[in-house]
């Protein structure tokens, strides 16, 4: 099977979907979350996205979550280890047909700024909203079948996005 990757508009059952699995993530994994955040695309109201929600956890200890891949597998998580980024763990739902990945770091771990401050910064800027949902669907268009050209793809806006979110975040801080 392949996965594909198609982008569609945005949906209120999103915000939803995050909570009841936060609730479950919550239930199995317990005392080792620290915080549990609805990230990427589909945290965006009006955002065209992958219909995959992105769950970010700040946890204990990573180590400490790879002694739980029995609970996140009874979840239906598959464990990936780090998958390419150091410090990470990381679990996608759903095989070819995915519904959701957990994005687990350490409380503290630079990653967890940076994907916030991407959402945010999304949040409060609909230019880049909009500016954004057309990457990506030109993303799907080229890369229709292929997870790594689609996100190569978007590469070069994710990353002068989040460096342009970083500077605001860090206006607003001292203001």
């Amino acid at each position: 099977m392949v996965r594909k990757m198609e982008v569609v508009g945005y949906s209120p059952e999103w915000a939803r979907l995050f909570e009841e699995e936060a609730q479950l993530l919550s239930a199995c994994l317990g005392d080792e979350i620290i915080r549990c955040h609805h990230i990427g695309s589909t945290a965006v109201l009006g955002l065209a996205a992958k219909p995959i929600i992105d769950i970010l956890l700040e946890v204990r200890s990573v180590e400490s979550l790879d002694q739980l891949q029995d609970a996140m597998r009874a979840l239906g998580y598959e464990s990936k280890g780090e998958f390419g980024i150091p410090g990470r763990r990381y679990f996608p739902k759903g095989g070819d047909h995915r519904t959701h990945h957990v994005h687990a770091f350490n409380e503290g771990d630079p990653h967890v700024v940076r994907h916030l401050v991407f959402r945010d910064y999304l949040r409060t800027h609909p230019e880049a909203v909009i500016e954004y949902a057309s990457v990506k669907r030109e993303a799907s268009k080229r890369h229709a079948t292929e997870p790594e050209g689609y996100v190569a793809f978007k590469q070069a806006f994710v990353e002068q996005t989040i460096e342009r979110a970083v500077h605001w975040a860090r206006r607003n801080e001292t203001s």
